[in-house]
Parts: structure tokens; sequence; C-alpha cells
């Protein structure tokens, strides 16, 4: 790996992603960094200040937050790509439940370990390959991994704009 190839960070850590190489280098890249950017925005908070929602009536929080997209890795990679019958990450399928005995540390080791089995579940698949969205309105619609990590750079991106929000809030914390 030449200087050029080498995987670049930003100054907080997060890796840049990759602006040359095969589609699904990128791919990869930038849910990488949208992953990171939301454990960014967690950084250096306390439980009492990742609870705090952003504004009424909204609940959501940064914990919700991490929850809601734990269950996201769960439901795309496993439930979709995988075809397993696996239970919710959390006690509902959405995740945004906060539990006052689960703090930021518990939750993010959970979503962690999503994301750590989705990689597994990811090894060996080309981008054409194929699962099947198993919840309400598309049962059973067909989808290819390249669409699964599309959806998820998607999902990742719009709530970490939720995230800036929220950290703005708390601490008045921007960017990134």
């Amino acid at each position: 790996m030449t200087t050029a190839d080498a995987p670049h960070t930003l100054p907080d850590g997060r890796p840049v992603p990759p602006m040359t190489g095969s589609e699904r280098t990128q791919l990869e890249g930038w849910l990488d960094f949208h992953r990171a950017t939301l454990e960014l925005k967690c950084r250096g908070l306390d439980d009492a200040q990742v609870r705090l929602a952003a504004a009424e009536p909204s609940e959501l929080t940064l914990l919700g937050l991490v929850q809601h997209l734990a269950e996201v890795e769960r439901n795309w990679f496993q439930r979709v790509l995988a075809g397993l019958a696996v239970p919710p990450v959390f006690e509902e399928e959405s995740g945004y439940a906060l539990d006052s005995g689960r703090g930021l540390e518990e939750a993010l080791a959970v979503w962690r370990r999503e994301i750590a089995r989705g990689r597994e579940v990811l090894s060996g698949r080309a981008l054409e390959d194929t699962g099947r969205i198993v919840g309400e309105p598309m049962t059973g619609a067909e989808v290819t991994v390249r669409w699964v990590l599309i959806h998820l750079i998607e999902e990742y991106a719009r709530h970490n704009g939720h995230a800036d929000i929220l950290r703005e809030r708390i601490d008045g914390t921007t960017g990134a």
C-alpha cells in the first residue's frame, strides 16, 4: 500500500471515505465515516446528557439514536441479508425507548457488536447478492447488498443531522 492508498483520518479520528477505489470500498468507507460521526457526537458526554431531548414534543435523544442504529444494523444485515429471525436488540423494535438502567457505554458496546456482526454478514457477499425485506410495508421485497449499503449511508446521514442538533443543545458543540 502506498501513502496515497493508505487510509486517512480526520483530526477527530474519523476515517476519510475513500475518494478512489471500487464501488464497494467507497460505499463501506462512507458507512464507516457516518458510524464514526455518530460516535463522535456522543464523545465526552455523560449518561444524563445523552438522555436530553432536542425540543418538545420530540423525545429524540443521542442515547435513543445509538440504540435505534444498533437495531437498524441488526435489521438490515442479519434479518434482511442473512435471513435470520433475530429478536429486537432492545425492548422494542425501533430502539428509541430509554431504559433507566442502560447507559451510553452499554448502548455503544451493543451498537459496536451489531456493526461487527454486520461486517461478518457482508464478508463474502457481492454487491449484487440479495436479501428480502422483513418489515411492512414492503415485506418480501428483494434488495441487493448495494441497496442496503446505500440505504444505511442515508439512514446514518439523516440521523447524524439529528445528532448535530442534539449535541448543540446539550453543550453548544457544532460541526463535524
